[in-house]
């Protein structure tokens, strides 16, 4: 089974009792990683996702570079509101930044995904909002089905 296959059933079994943030992890040895989701809400069928994190528990593919795997991620996930387009790889720091390529426009706010790549063994995704009359930005949940959050991990997994 593939790794967006094997977690399907497990997040449709996540209960988490009582109000706020929770979070859920769960190891897939068999894929070689970590999934691990902070969730505002979560039901039967999807989440209020605050981030998600994808950690490689194997070897590292032969290969590999960081820039290829953002390029990879990049036109691989199709299951967010925006698609994603590589913003910045920093191979001094190992480190990477994906972006939606046009954020959505939210009234004055501009919302777009994020996917922040860490020495080709951690992604994280979230989403941000902006105005564009005052500087900075502030992180916002956003709903994802877990028919949908299986395909997005599975994407960025490769």
């Amino acid at each position: 089974m593939t790794l967006p296959e094997t977690l399907l059933p497990r997040l449709s079994e996540w209960r988490p009792a009582g109000a706020g943030r929770h979070s859920w992890a769960e190891s897939f040895p068999e894929a070689g990683w970590t999934v691990q989701i902070a969730a505002d809400k979560t039901d039967s069928l999807s989440c209020l996702v605050w981030e998600m994190t994808l950690s490689r528990t194997a070897t590292v593919p032969a290969g590999l570079t960081l820039s290829t795997w953002a390029t990879g991620i990049a036109s691989r996930v199709t299951g967010l509101m925006e698609p994603l387009k590589v913003h910045e790889v920093d191979g001094h720091r190992d480190e990477a930044v994906l972006r939606s390529v046009a954020p959505a426009k939210k009234g004055e706010a501009l919302a777009y995904y994020e996917v922040h790549l860490q020495n080709l063994t951690t992604a994280v995704l979230r989403r941000y909002t902006a105005s564009k009359a005052a500087s900075g930005r502030d992180q916002v949940p956003f709903a994802l089905t877990h028919e949908t959050i299986a395909k997005v991990v599975g994407d960025i997994a490769g």
